[in-house]
């Protein structure tokens, strides 16, 4: 019966620091706290035209913060070759590979900031079914949840970013979409199995319970 009582604490405890990590970050951003974290993402080691362009689009959105969680669509296009601005490191791989190396250093700063992908892959086709012009086509597209506009731009502003951002911009031209969290629908065979799972324990603890 101990061990029972224990080990439910335990997982709870756990739950709860799970929580806890999840949701860090809360809160809207301050006006003080954007200006701090522009003027650290100004000096990020990119092509300087492309910076100012972000800067530019990045701050109406930070002052219009709803300290939710947010969704980040990053649709991105591979150059045929790796591009050159100053800065830019000395990578003798392939674009595509500038990306990989991109996006596995930058695991542990993710987590650390309570962000992860949830959802990549690679196009199917070398051209979209349905297109606006002038047309854009996408090799890949990352999906990547932060908890908190604050996050977002804490992270792209922390010292171990920097080393790490020429990697992606020298191999992809990139279009990144900030998405509100609204309806999301997991794995429905995940669904149904955890369904069956409680099911099976309820059966099996009335069982118990009613007949010994």
């Amino acid at each position: 019966m101990w061990f029972e009582v224990i080990f439910a604490a335990v997982l709870v405890i756990l739950y709860l620091a799970f929580v806890a990590w999840h949701s860090q970050g809360g809160g809207k951003l301050t006006e003080a706290e954007i200006d701090q974290y522009i003027t650290i993402i100004e000096k990020l080691p990119l092509p300087e035209k492309a910076v100012q362009a972000f800067i530019a689009r990045l701050r109406p959105w930070a002052e219009a913060d709803d300290g939710k969680p947010v969704y980040m669509f990053n649709l991105i296009h591979f150059f045929p070759q790796r591009q050159q601005f100053p800065g830019a490191p000395d990578f003798k791989g392939t674009p595509e590979q500038a990306n990989a190396r991109y996006e596995k250093s930058l695991i542990w700063l993710w987590l650390s900031h309570a962000s992860y992908p949830t959802f990549i892959g690679a196009s199917q086709t070398r051209s979209n079914l349905i297109n606006m012009q002038p047309e854009r086509t996408w090799n890949n597209m990352t999906v990547v949840r932060y908890p908190s506009r604050r996050t977002f731009l804490k992270l792209i502003s922390h010292p171990a970013y920097a080393p790490l951002a020429p990697y992606k911009f020298i191999g992809v031209e990139l279009d990144l979409v900030p998405v509100s969290s609204g309806t999301i629908v997991p794995d429905l065979r995940w669904m149904a199995g955890g369904g069956f799972a409680i099911v099976f324990l309820l059966v099996v603890w009335a069982r118990t319970v009613l007949f010994g």
